[in-house]
């Protein structure tokens, strides 16, 4: 068996080797002689079926198992001559040429390693920012917003023309062409006048209308409105106004604090607006983060980290990309690229500067993860998953299940390794 390794760069290695006839042979005579022990053939005790009648049993079986035999002596020597151990690998072998004559068989086998990364001087890589500041006036802002929020509602005494804000209570019934539709019928149905509640031209039309009158209110249906026989529709609703509410007015002080400080023995007004203006500097520093400096971060780390990349993982984000593609096409578009060969290989190109760009920041953030000690468990995940499912009034199970079965938990962990990551460094700017 000869040999050739060579090792094309740090994350791919090629080995090619001539594998004899005779050293097939020998491995169809060893694994035949084995299968002998254990073979069942009729007219045989187990155990005695002769080599000669396993081979003819078993023909095209024991070539290929051979063959597979002599391909991994292959992959084990030449891995070897290298110096690369299995645990360094990534993903399958790769046989990129199998070609079989009467004497030989003419092998090359593609191997890719996980990258060797030199992170460097990673905190020189951070951008420079200022910490969001939060102004008295938002606070105070964001105090009154929230008291209002805990106003109860109350009936206004004089009957004055409605305006935005003011909460409606209405009785209404829409019809098209004079007649009326399915669900568009209510009572006692509380409406905040410029909400966005109801379709566009709805609540506009309720400004000015007094308690006890009866309005006709003519409106369009959006085009793109969920229920398919309403979409574009021109329609009238009439409606009568029962009662129109307000907010009560709510006094921001101590006792207010108290409430909304529920637990807190020592609450106060102060100590509420110290709370609210934490939570406002957090909220704008997740918007600065995740809106601009955890893009350009992740943006110079991919510009900056030079290393070399596994070519079937590339590949294999180029691949994903030409599926979505492909999703997007028509059947015409889709069967001239399976007859041309030429415009499939251009439409691959076209995806894959982003798919190294997307490859390299995966092994960047993997690197920086295990360099920081940054993991994020399943449960993590599940977690995750379950909130934001019941925050959209889904199942958080089936939401889970959905995500599972779809084989998205690795991607989602990813994602979330990758923002704890940049978190962390952005959080070390500030505190550097």
């Amino acid at each position: 068996m000869e040999i050739k390794s060579n090792k094309i760069n740090g994350a791919n290695a090629e080995i090619e080797a001539t594998i004899l006839r005779d050293e097939v042979d020998a491995n169809i005579e060893k694994i035949a002689k084995e299968l002998a022990k254990t073979a069942s053939v009729q007219g045989f005790r187990k155990g005695k079926v002769p080599v000669a009648v396993v081979k003819k049993q078993y023909g095209e079986k024991l070539v290929e198992d051979a063959e597979a035999e002599a391909l991994r002596e292959v992959l084990s020597k030449g891995l070897d001559e290298l110096g690369i151990s299995n645990d360094s690998l990534i993903g399958e072998p790769t046989i990129s040429k199998f070609d079989k004559s009467d004497d030989k068989i003419e092998v090359a086998v593609k191997v890719a390693m996980r990258p060797q990364i030199d992170l460097g001087d990673i905190k020189s890589l951070v951008p420079d920012f200022t910490k969001p500041e939060v102004t008295d006036e938002e606070v105070d802002a964001r105090i009154k917003e929230i008291a209002e929020g805990q106003a109860p509602l109350v009936d206004i005494k004089r009957n004055r023309k409605m305006k935005e804000g003011d909460v409606a209570v209405i009785d209404f019934e829409g019809f098209i062409d004079g007649e009326a539709f399915e669900g568009g019928k209510g009572e006692n149905f509380e409406l905040t006048l410029g909400s966005g509640q109801f379709i566009p031209g709805f609540e506009e039309q309720l400004i000015g209308v007094k308690r006890d009158e009866e309005v006709t209110l003519p409106v369009s249906f959006p085009e793109n409105y969920g229920a398919e026989a309403l979409a574009g529709k021109a329609a009238e609703f009439k409606v009568k106004v029962n009662q129109i509410k307000v907010k009560d007015e709510v006094v921001v002080d101590d006792e207010l604090a108290k409430k909304l400080l529920q637990g807190d023995e020592e609450a106060s007004l102060e100590k509420l607006k110290a709370e609210v203006k934490k939570a406002i500097e957090q909220e704008k520093l997740a918007k600065l983060y995740n809106e601009e400096l955890k893009p350009k971060l992740l943006e110079t780390l991919v510009e900056k980290i030079d290393f070399d990349l596994p070519e079937f993982v590339v590949e294999q984000e180029i691949d994903m990309a030409v599926n979505k593609k492909a999703s997007q096409m028509s059947e015409d578009e889709i069967k001239e690229l399976r007859e041309n060969p030429e415009k499939l290989k251009e439409l691959r190109e076209t995806f894959r500067d982003d798919a190294i760009q997307s490859v390299k920041a995966t092994f960047i953030i993997d690197a920086l993860a295990q360099d920081m000690g940054v993991k994020v468990e399943e449960q993590e995940v599940m977690q995750t998953i379950y909130y934001e499912a019941m925050q959209m009034g889904q199942d958080p199970q089936k939401a889970y299940d959905q995500y599972k079965d779809a084989g998205y938990l690795p991607a989602i962990q990813m994602s979330m390794v990758e923002d704890r990551v940049l978190s962390t460094l952005l959080n070390e700017k500030i505190e550097a």
